[in-house]
């Protein structure tokens, strides 16, 4: 047996034992009579996509992306396990013929195994195309095609083939259980206030049921989508027994209700949880009231409208593997934060330090991270969120280089990820202010500012937010200013320019910061906190198959060198 046949069979037999692929999350059959199912995910920050191609068949299997769905054009790939071995081949179809071998290879196999009737094939290639007969993966749909023999002689299939269309970047299942039902949490014909921006909330209680449920689809029901800016779900603590509704962040508007259960922003549509996963609702959950908050701009200030906007939730008794809940995270919304006029990319962060959860929580868990949404308000241009573990970045959880403040949705991050009790994820916001001749401060309304990451995660706990903010006495001291007062003038009499722009920002990140992390209660730990360097994690290349060889060996030494040690 070859190195690159014995790495094979123990990454085959490491992967066969996992009941749960975190790496790929997405599937699909591909045919009606389901014998061709493919699994696949996906790390946009590496340039990387995973598959799983499972066949019906002892013979070879073939998938491939097509322009028009046929076979000219089609990039393919072609493997299967013959009397000699398994064989694995990079091709592209100039017609209906076979394929033709590429002259350089661009997938990378992971294993390929053959039973029971049944062919197994996982393979790996670059989001981007490496050469001029491959096809790059994009963010619309896709036509997959596959075909597969019934020997290992790779000749005409027959009928044993097919086209299927999925856009497997922005992916959003689709599933409806047996049983499943629904509920919606709306306003009910609330006039919208003539004002620039208003948050409205609704302290209300969802429908009691006898035994835990599984929230696994949630669907926006927008009644007017050019005054909906935004809608938020929070689950309140068990103090809160009496529904009402009022102006947001007022005293009379439930502001003790912080934990999110739900977002959707402006742009976006319906959210479903991968299959593992559920927000849990009723049972043993409890009987909890809810606020839902919407973020009303209305820039003409329009008078007498009606709204009725709000949240459809999809639910089953079917419970999934997991409890999922949403965290939020990044620069905390409160007075005391600006952004200066005329700056092309000026940054801000928000640190969360999950050392830190333990504080608020008897039981904590690492986060397995499937989704996340960013938000900013209309300065705001790019998000990124910079995973880091001991003191050195690991990797960038999420990042949106081209952020709109029309099209702000919930997207699958296309693997889950893990984050570690003790790792620190950093929200980065770059905001362009050129247009703007004064300062713009951190707040609620549309002209203000945010820098928030919501994340999905699983298993769930009982965890609100972790935020931070900059030390503002430290900051006044830093600029030179006695106290608040003093610090105000500053700003707003400041020449802002390129140097005292970023001299400003260099501050702003130098300085300590203060984390809060706040449980489902409100129980708040505050907390010292710095933030780190954030850099850019190149896209993994595209390999040879020289590279892929290098690769597979050194993995062999790596197996073999951990198995000495036990």
């Amino acid at each position: 047996m070859g190195p690159l046949s014995l790495v094979l069979l123990l990454l085959s037999a490491q992967w066969s034992c996992a009941q749960e692929d975190p790496l790929l999350p997405f599937s699909e059959h591909l045919d009606p009579e389901h014998d061709v199912r493919l699994k696949w995910g996906f790390d946009e920050i590496q340039g990387t996509i995973l598959f799983e191609l499972t066949v019906n068949t002892s013979g070879w299997v073939g998938f491939g992306f097509s322009p028009k769905g046929g076979m000219t054009g089609a990039d393919i790939v072609i493997g299967g396990v013959g009397p000699k071995g398994s064989y694995f081949t990079d091709r592209h179809a100039g017609g209906n013929s076979v394929p033709v071998v590429d002259q350089q290879q661009n997938y990378k196999l992971l294993f390929l195994t053959e039973s029971d009737g049944k062919t197994v094939m996982k393979f790996q290639r670059s989001i981007e195309s490496c050469d001029e007969n491959d096809l790059p993966i994009t963010n619309l749909p896709m036509k997959l095609i596959y075909a597969y023999g019934q020997s290992d002689d790779i000749v005409y299939h027959n009928n044993r083939r097919g086209t299927k269309e999925v856009n497997l970047l922005k992916y959003m299942p689709r599933v409806t259980p047996a049983n499943s039902k629904y509920f919606d949490m709306t306003m009910v014909n609330f006039t919208v206030p003539a004002n620039q921006t208003y948050y409205h909330c609704k302290i209300t209680r969802a429908p009691t049921f006898d035994h835990k449920q599984h929230i696994y689809r949630i669907e926006p029901f927008i009644t007017n989508l050019d005054l909906v800016h935004h809608l938020l779900l929070y689950r309140c603590p068990p103090t809160v027994t009496e529904p009402s509704e009022a102006q947001c962040y007022t005293q009379l508007s439930g502001n003790e209700c912080m934990e999110t259960m739900a977002v959707w922003g402006v742009g976006g549509g319906a959210f479903e949880l991968p299959e593992m996963a559920g927000l849990p609702i009723g049972g043993n959950v409890g009987d909890f009231f809810y606020r839902l908050e919407v973020h009303y701009n209305n820039p003409n200030k329009s008078a007498g409208r009606v709204d009725n906007s709000g949240l459809r939730f999809y639910y089953t008794s079917e419970l999934r593997q997991h409890d999922a809940a949403v965290l939020m995270t990044g620069l905390a919304v409160t007075p005391g934060y600006a952004i200066p006029p005329k700056a092309k990319s000026f940054l801000t962060y928000g640190l969360c330090d999950t050392a830190y959860i333990p504080k608020v929580l008897e039981t904590s868990h690492d986060l397995q991270v499937f989704s996340v949404m960013m938000h900013t308000h209309l300065a705001g241009r790019k998000v990124r969120v910079g995973h880091f573990r001991g003191g050195k970045q690991i990797d960038l959880l999420a990042a949106d280089e081209n952020y709109d403040f029309e099209y702000q949705e919930a997207t699958n991050l296309g693997k889950t990820k893990t984050v570690k009790l003790g790792d620190k994820l950093l929200v980065e916001c770059t905001y362009n202010t050129e247009n703007r001749i004064t300062l713009t401060w951190g707040g609620l309304s549309t002209s203000e500012e945010m820098c928030l990451t919501f994340l999905f995660y699983y298993p769930a706990m009982n965890l609100s937010s972790c935020v931070s903010f900059p030390n503002l006495q430290t900051l006044g001291s830093a600029m030179g200013a006695t106290d608040t007062a003093t610090w105000l003038d500053m700003m707003y009499m400041n020449t802002w320019n390129d140097t005292s722009i970023n001299q400003y920002q260099q501050t702003l990140k130098r300085i300590d910061q203060l984390v809060i992390v706040a449980d489902s209660f409100n129980n708040i730990s505050y907390n010292p906190g710095m933030i780190p360097d954030l850099r850019a994690v190149p896209s993994a290349p595209c390999m040879s198959a020289c590279a892929i060889k290098r690769l597979a060996l050194i993995s062999l030494l790596l197996c073999l060198t951990v198995h000495w040690d036990l």
